[in-house]
């Protein structure tokens, strides 16, 4: 299913629905596993930071970050699939997070320029494909001088 899933994001166009649900499923096992704090931590993320999660899917790393930043910082979910958007501001309407904001895109985040303290991309650059060298300028545009941008790519 991986493979399917990289295949359309390199042909520019997003998974099923079903496919999401599954991968959102299978996060949500990883998560009881693997704490998303580890990751949120390893990022340097800190109270009032200004925060891009690109490629956020259900949220795991979206919801934790907004509480490390608490209410003076923010975080920017960024997703292609419009399922990603609608799982993660119903799960910060669930927690009360309101320092949430959902962005659906492909790759322009319409983020201002060297607005964002911390980039996170996490298990997403294996499926950006033809597009990942606009997305890393993009990721460049929104960030600060000596900000940073935290990539795990264990794919």
């Amino acid at each position: 299913m991986m493979k399917s899933h990289i295949e359309k994001r390199k042909k520019n166009k997003t998974q099923s629905n079903i496919d999401f649900k599954i991968m959102s499923l299978c996060f949500a096992i990883r998560d009881k596993f693997k704490d998303p704090m580890d990751k949120i931590k390893k990022a340097d993320i800190k109270s009032s930071d200004y925060v891009l999660d690109y490629g956020c899917g259900p949220g795991s790393y979206s919801l934790v970050a907004a509480k490390v930043v608490g209410p003076s910082g923010k975080v920017f979910a960024a997703d292609i699939h419009p399922l990603a958007i609608k799982k993660v501001r119903k799960k910060a309407l669930k927690k009360g997070l309101k320092n949430i904001e959902t962005i659906l895109t492909d790759c322009n985040t319409g983020l201002e320029n060297n607005s964002i303290d911390v980039v996170i991309c996490f298990d997403t650059l294996h499926a950006l494909g033809s597009v990942m060298d606009n997305n890393i300028k993009e990721f460049y545009r929104v960030l600060k001088p000596n900000a940073i941008l935290s990539v795990d790519a264990h794919h």
